[in-house]
């Protein structure tokens, strides 16, 4: 801890303010034994005086008195004269067809029944390559065999039951809503006002003056118990300006006059887009789906005429094919077809009015200046009274130099709205910054830890 705050006492004692050319005593005066001292900037001293600065330059307000005007009728088209057209609808009537749903056919079953079992195309070809004669056969005759009877399947057949058929249709006129501009206030003449325009300039004002000053700097040689002397630096400090922003007329207010067009007022109106227009569309024909038996898959047949002895070594499966004869099938439908075709007429539609109120100019605008003075503003500015100087103060030692004051002096600071960084007892670099910033804020002297900052922080050791 010793050599802490050692190191932080040398680094007070190394001040990075400025102080005017004019040096202090080498040596601390009245000093008394058990006491530290340090040389210290103390800050030159400012007065604070007003001056008056132009914000915004004289003008002119121009007051414009507006035309008058009276109020007209007009009469305006708001729907043309236009057609309609009216559709007059197609009658239609039923009739009844028979249609043959299943033709006459001869039909090879494997008994004279009704309900005997069909004989497949594969069957019948193998019987008249065995021999019989299956075209010249008469029905009524049958023949025994080893066969595989065939299949059929139902099949669906799409019939017309309503032709196709055309149905009128009406396109009616189509209209759109249009904006139809009128004159409600003929063209004239209007004076304006041209407002002036402004601009900010920015205007900079001296608040201090160039100078020479004396800058503290660290000598390489110094050790950390200070033993050796200071260094002092003349440096130039610039002139330090104040910038103030005024408000300054750029274009001055003027009038001019300018043509006014028309007054119109848009209203909606009807407008025919286009005519109507008859359109034929075809109706078509309506379906019906009816179901058949067709013959899906094939059987293998040895034949033999019924009535016929078989041979030795032939099977007899207990199977016969017999030639049936089977009549036509037919059904009833009923259709619905054209009787009246559709028709049109036409409907004459009359045009419609409406009256409106317009404006007319009766006098016309003029303009009315009336003058608006300069402003000026009032403006701190800084003027020293005396220069900046060095001098001994009186700072903590390191017999005072505890955990517990810097603990005492970060509360005081952070108080205050500093940033100290971490309260901790010990001096980093936030609060060597925070120390600083204070004594610069309150015109305090600057390089260490004076006993003139700890009575401003009411500190007591």
């Amino acid at each position: 801890m010793k050599l802490k705050y050692s190191s932080f006492l040398i680094g007070l004692l190394l001040p990075l303010s400025y102080v005017s050319a004019d040096q202090a005593s080498l040596i601390p005066p009245n000093a008394k034994a058990g006491e530290c001292y340090a040389k210290v900037v103390i800050p030159a001293k400012y007065e604070t005086i007003d001056e008056k600065v132009l914000v915004k330059e004289s003008s002119e307000k121009i007051d414009i008195v507006p035309a008058k005007y009276d109020w007209v009728d007009k009469k305006i088209e708001m729907t043309p004269a236009s057609k309609k057209i009216v559709a007059i609808p197609a009658k239609y009537k039923k009739v009844v067809e028979v249609i043959e749903v299943k033709p006459a056919s001869h039909v090879w079953q494997t008994s004279l029944k009704r309900d005997g079992i069909p004989v497949s195309k594969e069957i019948l070809v193998a019987a008249k390559l065995k021999g019989v004669d299956l075209t010249g056969a008469n029905p009524g005759s049958c023949y025994k065999e080893y066969f595989t009877p065939e299949r059929y399947k139902v099949v669906e057949e799409d019939i017309i039951v309503k032709a196709e058929s055309e149905k009128t249709e009406i396109v009616p006129a189509k209209y759109e809503m249009v904006e139809k501009t009128i004159e409600v206030s003929p063209a004239g003449k209007k004076t304006i006002e041209v407002p002036a325009t402004y601009e900010y300039k920015e205007d900079k004002i001296l608040v201090e003056k160039e100078k020479t000053i004396w800058k503290k700097g660290a000598n390489p040689a110094t050790k950390l118990n200070g033993a050796t002397g200071e260094i002092m630096c003349l440096v130039k400090v610039p002139a330090k300006y104040k910038v103030i922003k005024k408000k300054v007329v750029k274009t001055p207010a003027t009038t001019k006059v300018v043509e006014i067009p028309a007054v119109t007022k848009v209203i909606k109106i009807r407008k025919l887009v286009s005519e109507p227009q008859i359109k034929k569309v075809t109706i078509p024909a309506v379906h019906q789906k009816i179901q058949k038996r067709v013959l899906d898959t094939k059987s293998d047949f040895i034949w033999q005429q019924s009535n016929e002895s078989v041979d030795k070594g032939w099977g007899y499966t207990g199977h016969k094919i017999c030639l049936v004869e089977k009549p036509a099938q037919s059904k009833k439908i009923t259709k619905t077809v054209l009787d009246t075709p559709s028709s049109t007429r036409e409907i004459e539609i009359k045009p419609t009015f409406k009256t409106i109120k317009v404006k007319q100019l009766v006098t016309e605008a003029k303009e009315i200046k009336t003058p608006i003075p300069a402003e000026y503003k009032t403006v701190k500015k800084k003027k020293k009274i005396s220069e900046a100087t060095q001098g001994w103060e009186r700072i903590l030692c390191q017999t005072n130099m505890n955990k517990n004051v810097i603990l005492k002096i970060q509360n005081a600071l952070k108080s205050k709205g500093y940033n100290v960084g971490k309260i901790d007892g010990v001096l980093g670099g936030d609060t060597r910054r925070a120390i600083d910033k204070y004594q610069r804020d309150n015109s305090l002297a600057t390089g260490g830890i004076t006993y003139e900052i700890l009575n401003a922080l009411d500190i007591q050791l």
